[in-house]
């Protein structure tokens, strides 16, 4: 039998960091929460996790879209990010996460968001190349 190298079969979002990205977010988030307060945990926690999966589950619909209709699911998902900002925000404030933990999810907030922004911003400003 020759030599042979298995390679697994490419993940959904390796074409699609954003994705990547708000996965790492879940991850993280997800680790967090088994560190919150019982009541906690079930209310502002989940209402997090729930708009995590859902932006996932808008931007795996639009990575499958072409250009022209990923537009009103990259502004749903943009919006939901919105909200969880201040959720996530408003867990800090209540002290159910400390300071270390909400500059790490902070730091990949800040990075999907200026993804957004970017995408976002190809839309309204399409670049068309010249020929030279």
């Amino acid at each position: 039998m020759p030599n042979q190298t298995f390679n697994p079969p490419p993940t959904e979002w390796e074409g699609v960091p954003i994705l990547k990205k708000t996965i790492d977010l879940y991850k993280l988030y997800y680790n967090y929460t088994t560190l919150f307060p019982k009541k906690d945990r079930y209310t502002l926690g989940a209402t997090c996790e729930k708009y995590i999966i859902e932006i996932l589950e808008i931007l795996l619909q639009a990575s499958y879209l072409t250009k022209e209709e990923k537009l009103p699911l990259i502004k749903k998902a943009s919006n939901k990010f919105d909200i969880l900002k201040v959720f996530i925000r408003l867990i800090r404030e209540l002290n159910i996460i400390d300071q270390k933990k909400y500059l790490a999810l902070q730091t990949i907030i800040q990075e999907i968001g200026r993804m957004f922004g970017g995408w976002m911003k190809s839309f309204n400003n399409p670049i068309q190349k010249l020929p030279l």
